[in-house]
């Protein structure tokens, strides 16, 4: 028997009560899901869920008879041949090293990304990309998320970015505050948010909002959505000033990384700008910030700043 017949089982098994609710949805226009707590910290698997987001995935279940993608069958291929590369002692590491409750396959993430992007090689219409996504992302193993499959999720959107309009912008908030980890939410900030912010510039007002968001994540993303703008040699040079005093004084290490990213990567094509912006921000900004702002300016500047450290520090 071909390879490809054993597919959809394997496929059902991977997904558990998902695959299931999945084929409810078409009728009921509810589909297998997860959820976060109060903290947006911990993610639960639950047997459904429903919402407006769901409301746009039952109408693309009711499209499907006009669909150009059989969405199911392609997650159900991608997850087979994932699973066809596994690597159990991957799997371990990579579990400890992000400190995940999810399932882990153990793909390395190029390999990955190769078998995901093939989905979407053709020209998917926004809606099936839509709902690619949404599969990927609520694939459970044991009342688990698999970790292989939301970075899928992620990478798929990526691919495709072009297709997306403002309106899935929800969907990529949704994702990410669905997140737990690094590992989801930048791939997600700088690909899909940034992407759409730079297309459609209104967009960025959300970030204006973002930034004070109780959750880390959001605000980690409100910095990283600026980064498009700079490596395209646009940059929101209001927005990276104000963003960076609203978060300067932040205690979470994501959040002082990220901005420190965003000012080296400014610094690469600005580092006037960015040393005129660290400098009087000496005694305020954190180490973790500073190091990654300095990376890239003229030595001069550097120990000049480092000078200006050492004095506060004395």
């Amino acid at each position: 028997m071909p390879r490809t017949a054993a597919i959809p089982a394997r496929f059902m098994e991977l997904l558990g009560g998902a695959a299931r609710a999945g084929e409810r949805a078409r009728g009921s226009g509810v589909i297998a899901g997860t959820r976060v707590d109060a903290n947006k910290r911990h993610v639960f698997s639950k047997p459904g869920r429903t919402g407006t987001g769901n409301a746009e995935f039952g109408a693309i279940a009711r499209r499907r008879s006009v669909s150009r993608m059989d969405v199911e069958g392609e997650a159900s291929r991608v997850l087979a041949e994932l699973r066809a590369q596994a690597d159990p002692a991957r799997a371990e590491y990579e579990k400890r090293y992000l400190k995940s409750d999810f399932v882990h396959i153990g793909v390395p993430v190029p390999a990955l990304r190769k078998v995901a992007v093939s989905t979407v090689k053709g020209k998917p219409t926004r809606d099936d990309l839509v709902a690619l996504a949404r599969t990927f992302w609520d694939v459970t193993q044991e009342g688990r998320p698999v970790h292989e499959a939301r970075i899928a999720a992620g990478e798929v959107l990526a691919k495709r970015a072009v297709l997306l309009e403002p309106r899935d912008l929800r969907l990529a908030e949704e994702l990410i505050r669905d997140s737990a980890s690094w590992v989801y939410v930048d791939h997600l900030a700088e690909k899909v948010v940034g992407v759409l912010v730079v297309r459609y510039p209104d967009l960025a007002a959300t970030l204006d909002a973002w930034v004070a968001d109780p959750y880390m994540w959001i605000r980690r993303t409100a910095l990283l959505a600026l980064l498009p703008g700079v490596r395209g040699g646009d940059p929101d040079l209001g927005r990276i000033d104000r963003y960076g005093d609203a978060l300067i004084g932040e205690r979470e290490f994501f959040i002082r990384k990220a901005l420190g990213w965003v000012l080296r990567e400014l610094s690469k094509k600005d580092p006037a700008w960015v040393t005129a912006w660290v400098e009087p921000r000496i005694d305020t900004i954190s180490g973790v910030t500073l190091r990654e702002a300095v990376r890239h300016l003229p030595a001069a500047d550097v120990a000049r700043i480092k000078g200006q450290t050492a004095d506060q520090a004395r």
